[in-house]
């Protein structure tokens, strides 16, 4: 499937608006993904679920009545950003509260959670569930770092058929919790799913082997094991769930054999015939199951059993019926269709009057970010193999979507008649590297970029303490919003070092330029330590000994953007005399001085 295409970077959307032309009976696009295109009682509660591209049927192919109203699409394996996720939830809502339910990564929760925040700051109540199945993630004392894999689609049905029978929005809160708590997940694979456009998948798994415990973002598994024969495959997988099933069990479970791209459904109903039989033997009664491509990988040969032991309540709505492109069950009556209006733009009513000194910061800004998208681009094949090592692969396509869409907002917003101050411009290309980038980098380069450009706002003038300011804005935002400590083996780790170094050097009276070059070297020196630590946050964390003797992708990033900031700067300071209103060369801070 990844051979079709023109461009790689416009896979995911126009494979979005392939599917919505294909399923206009049951969804419209909205800016950010789809909601139901039929019409959705009022006071009902809106599910909206979402996650990257590439898993399909997963996730807009959910979207209908007995399930989901909305879905966020980011890009391919990557988190949709806030706005996406604000966006198709506001379109969703039917005035009845919004439940966003979406697998357990940090990018997703970190999105997501920026759009909660939002949505219930404009009166919409809005609640979260975590799909936490995966049971080779975390072990079971740990259940809430656990990542969401097949699960979601019995938590995502469940929650969907509470909605559409009228329950409060605490009460479909309530079943989803419910479900998840029930919900155990386990996967394996032959071989990696490949991105599109790239020319190797993003890991291999030697001739011969499986590899048990992936990911769904071409994260490989945690151990390897000879191939085994469909019984044992049966026994392994059965074996395991078994072994972490909830406390209050009981004996009625669906069992659910999900294909990961190209294990063929021949091979999945073999193999699910023996699931039953080991169900059977186990005392367990097997009620609707499910066998096929539910939630995917791209092109991954590998296929995952999840397990959902039943109540007699969560077997009514998982028993419910339910229409949607890609999950039908039972029978619904037709919906009206409804006009959806198309997103509307937000008309910003305040006009800026940037001073002098603000105008060529912007500028210079907009340039530096020039120069951050070539560094970017030139690294971008050696990042995105660094972070397959135990991540997904990712980070370097991540990084020049987010920094090609910040670098295009910043020229538009510096080439305004008078110019635009650097709030301005970093706050365009902030928003912009968040919404194109998706993932969890692209959530923390924009909210940084942003929180950068407002400390550094529209002044008359500008100084070393200005530059120390957005420094400390920029880490602060960082470090808030992911979590992360040092030690952690994330960005993190090569942050810190710079923001010190940084901050020393000026308050030693050296010039932003030198201390830009002390700091470069701090974070470059960091960045390469993290290859000696085991990941603690992120999608790389259940792969932690893989991880180890590499640095972390984050941190190499960061420390290759730093280096070039630094040189740009010194470069622009040495080659012009007129740097008064640069931050090339402001004049340093004052001696003690901290931001």
């Amino acid at each position: 499937m990844t051979q079709i295409f023109d461009n790689p970077a416009d896979f995911a959307d126009e494979a979005l608006d392939g599917f919505v032309a294909a399923n206009r009976g049951y969804v419209a696009r909205v800016d950010g993904g789809v909601v139901r295109s039929t019409e959705v009682p009022a006071g009902q509660v809106a599910l909206v679920v979402g996650g990257g591209s590439g898993h399909y049927p997963a996730f807009a192919g959910l979207v209908g009545p007995g399930l989901a109203t909305g879905s966020a699409c980011g890009n391919m394996f990557a988190s949709p950003a806030a706005g996406q996720v604000y966006r198709v939830a506001k379109a969703a809502n039917a005035g009845g509260g919004v439940l966003l339910s979406y697998g357990n990564y940090a990018g997703d929760v970190l999105h997501f959670g920026q759009a909660q925040l939002r949505l219930n700051a404009e009166g919409i109540e809005t609640r979260t569930v975590l799909v936490t199945d995966d049971i080779a993630s975390a072990p079971l004392d740990q259940i809430g770092k656990r990542r969401g894999i097949a699960g979601d689609l019995t938590v995502f049905k469940i929650a969907g058929a509470a909605a559409e029978a009228g329950l409060s929005l605490a009460d479909v809160e309530r079943l989803a919790i419910r479900t998840n708590y029930r919900t155990r997940s386990l996967g394996v694979a032959f071989g990696g799913c490949t991105l599109p456009g790239a020319e190797s998948p993003l890991f291999s798994v030697p001739e011969g082997q499986m590899s048990l415990g992936l990911g769904i973002h071409g994260e490989p598994g945690i151990s390897e094991h000879p191939m085994p024969t469909a019984s044992e495959l049966a026994a392994l997988l059965v074996g395991r769930l078994l072994e972490d099933k909830p406390e209050d069990a009981g004996t009625r479970v669906v069992a659910i054999v999900n294909g990961l791209g190209t294990v063929k459904y021949d091979e999945l109903f073999l193999l699910f015939g023996k699931i039953e039989k080991l169900l059977d033997a186990a005392g367990l009664t097997v009620v609707e199951p499910e066998c096929g491509e539910l939630v995917t990988s791209l092109d991954m040969s590998g296929l995952s059993l999840t397990l959902l032991w039943l109540d007699d309540e969560l077997e009514q709505y998982w028993a419910a019926p339910a229409d949607t492109p890609a999950y039908r069950k039972g029978n619904l009556a037709p919906r009206a269709r409804r006009e959806l209006a198309g997103p509307e733009a937000e008309m910003v009513s305040d006009i800026e009057h940037a001073t002098t000194a603000a105008a060529a910061i912007g500028r210079q800004a907009a340039g530096v970010l020039a120069q951050v998208r070539d560094v970017v681009v030139e690294h971008e094949e050696e990042l995105g193999r660094l972070d397959a090592i135990a991540g997904d692969g990712d980070h370097g396509i991540g990084m020049r979507r987010g920094v090609d869409a910040a670098v295009s907002a910043a020229q538009q917003a510096a080439a305004n008649d008078g110019g635009a101050s650097p709030s301005r411009v970093l706050t365009a290309a902030g928003e912009a590297w968040s919404e194109r980038a998706g993932g969890t980098s692209g959530a923390l380069w924009g909210s940084a970029i942003i929180a950068a450009g407002l400390a550094l706002g529209n002044r008359e003038s500008y100084s070393g303490e200005d530059a120390a300011a957005a420094v400390s804005a920029f880490v602060d935002a960082i470090t808030e919003l992911g979590k992360a400590e040092p030690g952690d083996k994330t960005m993190v780790d090569a942050l810190l070092p710079f923001r010190d170094a940084f901050l020393g050097a000026l308050d030693g009276g050296a010039s932003v330029g030198a201390s830009l070059g002390a700091a470069a070297a701090a974070a470059q020196t960091a960045a390469d330590r993290t290859a000696d630590l085991r990941p603690l946050k992120g999608r790389a964390r259940p792969l932690a000994e893989k991880s180890l003797g590499h640095p972390d992708p984050g941190a190499v990033s960061f420390a290759l953007i730093a280096a070039r900031i630094s040189s740009h700067i010194n470069t622009a300071h040495a080659g012009t005399a007129h740097t008064d209103a640069r931050l090339a060369h402001p004049e340093p801070a004052k001696q003690g001085a901290k931001a």
